[in-house]
């Protein structure tokens, strides 16, 4: 069990993320969570993967305060580096973007070592490695469609054959990349499958395809389990076969259907008892096709739309984890 900590008045917060002069404030979550951080008095720190090092089995860290405002040409102000262990403070958001390559995997170790010294981490670091965001929908297979994780080309174009359209997509991609749809008898089919599998040497996911992509790929966002109840359903843009904002598509809210509340209800119990308390579901029609826990997104767009606070929400739960935790509840 971590050890608790003495409750504060002012809650200490890392965030580790990218750069921070490198992001698009208008769409970026990790920015919204840092101005309610803000907007509640809390001690706000930034800290870059790099930052984290470990000595004698303590976790360090080179952490700098940090001011944000909500302002497109200067949104940021850095004070000077301080250096302490990792798990003086109290919680550290790993906000950090894949890809989700060994030196993330590195720092989900550290971050798992403070972790035990006492840290909440959020998104809890041994999910995040364990739970990768498109094979982890095989845990719930009635809620996902037909679906097959292999690195062998013949049973990929098995699959193509009994379903006649599928898309096959890597495990470690983000933001739309190396996505491909595939129709049977397609003459690329046998050059698709070469480069994604690196003839046959990089395991891949291939899923029926799912024609609703085009009324828009969902992304629905869950706080300790509970979704929020209005979904951004991505739509792609005009001959565009990926419905990913970062591939032109457009953002529209929507209320969550009743089947996509049914799905909330059956996966979101196994994200809390994993101590994913920030996750975002992607579905197309009746479908979760990925089960984002790095970093998800969508915030920001969502936040405009309804005038909702839904960064408020995840330092909320935060704050009544941290209650406990001080009463020895935990």
């Amino acid at each position: 069990m971590n050890a608790s900590k003495p409750a504060t008045n002012r809650p200490r917060i890392g965030v580790i993320m990218d750069p921070i002069h490198s992001i698009k404030i208008k769409k970026d979550s990790t920015f919204s969570m840092m101005l309610d951080i803000q907007r509640r008095g809390w001690e706000l720190m930034y800290l870059l993967q790099g930052d984290l090092w470990v000595d004698d089995g303590v976790v360090n860290a080179s952490m700098r305060p940090l001011q944000v405002e909500d302002n497109l040409q200067q949104w940021f102000t850095l004070g000077e580096p301080r250096t302490a262990p990792l798990h003086e403070l109290d919680v550290v958001l790993m906000r950090k973007d894949p890809p989700f390559d060994m030196e993330y995997i590195y720092s989900t170790y550290l971050l798992e070592l403070a972790q035990q010294q006492g840290l909440l981490v959020v998104n809890r670091p041994e999910s995040v490695r364990s739970a990768n965001e498109k094979l982890f929908t095989a845990w719930f297979p009635q809620w996902s469609p037909e679906t097959r994780v292999t690195r062998d080309m013949e049973r990929l174009r098995e699959f193509l054959a009994r379903h006649q359209h599928i898309v096959v997509k890597p495990l470690d991609g983000m933001g739309g990349a190396m996505i491909f749809q595939i129709h049977a008898g397609d003459a690329n089919t046998n050059v698709i499958l070469e480069t994604i599998t690196d003839h046959g040497r990089r395991t891949v996911m291939a899923q029926r395809f799912l024609p609703e992509y085009k009324q828009g790929d969902k992304r629905i966002l869950l706080i300790n389990g509970v979704p929020f109840p209005y979904a951004l359903a991505r739509i792609p843009k005009e001959g565009e076969g990926r419905a990913n904002l970062a591939a032109g598509a457009t953002g529209v809210g929507v209320a969550l259907t009743e089947r996509e509340h049914e799905i909330c209800s059956a996966i979101g119990p196994a994200l809390k008892e994993r101590g994913l308390m920030f996750v975002g579901l992607d579905v197309i029609g009746d479908w979760v096709t990925e089960i984002n826990v790095t970093s998800p997104t969508g915030i920001r767009e969502l936040e405009h739309q309804y005038q909702a606070n839904i960064a408020g929400l995840l330092l909320d739960a935060i704050e009544t984890e941290l209650a406990k935790r001080a009463s020895g509840e935990e």
